[in-house]
Formats: structure tokens, C-alpha cells, sequence
């Protein structure tokens, strides 16, 4: 059972921040050339911070104060607090007015698909910097100072927010020469007999097109060769090293190119994973991300490759 979290019990913030400025200085004068307030606003809201405490916290003298041994056990912490709000109020600030939007995305997704377009971002918006961060793993935005996340996976984190760029699909690709040197593939089953290029970050996802084909022991993504990312093993595809996996939009040039090609012509398999670009709650309305959300998916639907992956 969820307990409900009692009602904070709180003072005047004005009758706090006159409290503290008084005990930081020492007085009351001081105190109020800080605030500007007179030194009688400033006596007036450490004389009604008390009443509310029901207790003293200074020791008042005719041209200084000192606080109480009450008032010691109050200030450091008060102080504190009043510190950890001001850090906070710079960080929102400074966030809010920024130019630089980092994006945490995957390496793969930026060389094949991300870097040929963010020129055109760069040029319809000057006054933004986009700085990318690459990484095989997902953000963590509690620890990472990263405004937005293009990710494949599933909208299942309520503390963020998703929006969804496309689906895909997945269906085993390798290069022209090497299907015509080892002939037409009719049964699933015969790639045992082949090098399975394995993308190990994701290697759920060999498992989910051969789940689709009813293959269980027969062939065994992970007895082949084992990449870091998606970009090395198409590569290594497009080499003839073996039968690697395709998905959009990673594989839409190659295919064009004619530098790999569909091994199953029309078995590919959705990915139960999606697309999506996500990002915390509190920053959804900060213009910069506004306006890379509103070009990204532009962007998306112009992509003729992705045509039906789109609209969910």
C-alpha cells in the first residue's frame, strides 16, 4: 500500500530569506541592502518567522544580532536549501536559454541515416548547435546531461516522454556476390550452413525473424561473428563475410545501391521494437527541442523508404 506523503509544514519564504541573509551577515542592516528592504522589513520577518517557530533565534544586540543556539541548529540547513533552489533556478534558467541541443544517438543511426540530413537543421536554424553524443546504450537521463534520445525500443518509461518516428522490420541481407556464389536461398533453415553476422547489442533481433520462420536449433546467431553495431556488420555484409540482418532505415541505400540484397524477399518480420525520440517531461516545451522534434519528423515523412512504417 502507498502511504500519502504529509502536507509540508513551511514557513513564509520571504520570512526564510530574511532569516538567512541576517544570520549570514549578522545584521539586520546588512541584511536588508541585500534584500532591498528596509531594516525594519527585515526585523519584522525574523520577528514573524519566531512567532511561527515559537521560538527565539537571536541574540539581539544594539548594532549586531547572533543567533541562538536554536538559530545555529536552523541556518546551516536553511542556508542549504536556499542554495540547492538557487543552483536549481540557474540550472532551468541556463537550460531554458541555451543554444545547444545534445542528442544522445546511436552510432549506426547517425553515419546511415542522421549526419546526411542535419546539415539542412543547421542551415534552417543558425542560431542552434546541435552537438551529438554516440553511444550503443540507451540514455540515462537521471545521470546524463542530455536534452533528447533517438532510440529503438518500447515507450515503457513514464518519468519520459516518446514520440514516435517509425516502425521497421527485419529480414537477413548479403551482398550480391555472395548470393551468386553460393546460389538462391529457398528454406531458412539452410543459413546454419552460413556466418551469421550477429549485432550483439541487439541480439534479440536475429532470434525475432527466426522465431517468425518456425527456426529453433537450426541456426544460432551467436556461433558467428559478433559486431558492436549495426553499421560494422552490414558492412561486413557488403563484403561477403556472411548473412547479416537488415532493418530500416539502415539498409535503404545499400538496397538502392544493390550492394546487399534481400536474401528472403518477402519475409520480413516487424520488429516489436519501434523508433522513437524521447526526452524528459519538463524540457518538451523548450523551443530548441520543439523545433529539432518538428524537423526530425519532417524529415521521417519525406524518407520514401520509410513509406507505412510512419503512422502507427
Amino acid at each position: 500500500m502507498k502511504l500519502r506523503r504529509q502536507k509540508r509544514k513551511l514557513p513564509p519564504l520571504n520570512a526564510l530569506r530574511a532569516f538567512e541573509a541576517a544570520a549570514r551577515h549578522g545584521s539586520f542592516k546588512l541584511a536588508a541592502e541585500e534584500l532591498s528592504v528596509s531594516q525594519s522589513a527585515i526585523s519584522h520577518q525574523v520577528r514573524a518567522l519566531e512567532e511561527y517557530l515559537g521560538v527565539h533565534l537571536f541574540v539581539r544586540q544594539i548594532r549586531a544580532v547572533t543567533l541562538n543556539r536554536k538559530g545555529a541548529m536552523y541556518y546551516p540547513v536553511l542556508r542549504d536549501a536556499l542554495d540547492r533552489i538557487s543552483d536549481a533556478t540557474d540550472l532551468v534558467v541556463s537550460d531554458r536559454l541555451s543554444t545547444t541541443l545534445t542528442v544522445q544517438v546511436y552510432s549506426t543511426f547517425t553515419i546511415r541515416w542522421l549526419l546526411p540530413r542535419l546539415a539542412e537543421f543547421q542551415r534552417t536554424h543558425p542560431n542552434l548547435q546541435v552537438r551529438l553524443h554516440t553511444s550503443q546504450d540507451d540514455v540515462n537521463f537521471e545521470q546524463d546531461d542530455i536534452d533528447l534520445a533517438i532510440m529503438i525500443g518500447l515507450a515503457s518509461n513514464s518519468q519520459l516522454y516518446y514520440t514516435h518516428l517509425f516502425d521497421c522490420e527485419l529480414f537477413p541481407v548479403c551482398s550480391a556476390q555472395y548470393l551468386e556464389q553460393h546460389g538462391d536461398f529457398s528454406d531458412p533453415a539452410e543459413l546454419g550452413e552460413h556466418p551469421i553476422l550477429q549485432v550483439y547489442p541487439s541480439a534479440g533481433d536475429w532470434h525475432v525473424w527466426l522465431d517468425a520462420q518456425g527456426i529453433d536449433a537450426d541456426v544460432v546467431p551467436e556461433s558467428g561473428l559478433q559486431f558492436e553495431s549495426y553499421d560494422v556488420a552490414l558492412s561486413s555484409a557488403a563484403q561477403s563475410m556472411g548473412i547479416g540482418l537488415g532493418q530500416q532505415p539502415y539498409v535503404a541505400q545499400d538496397l538502392a545501391l544493390g550492394s546487399l540484397v534481400e536474401v528472403f524477399p518477402g519475409r520480413r518480420v516487424k520488429n516489436p521494437n519501434a523508433w522513437y525520440l524521447v526526452g524528459r517531461h519538463e524540457k518538451a516545451d523548450l523551443p530548441k527541442i520543439q523545433a529539432f522534434r518538428a524537423w526530425l519528423l519532417e524529415e521521417v515523412a519525406k524518407d520514401s523508404a520509410l513509406a507505412g512504417l510512419v503512422l502507427r
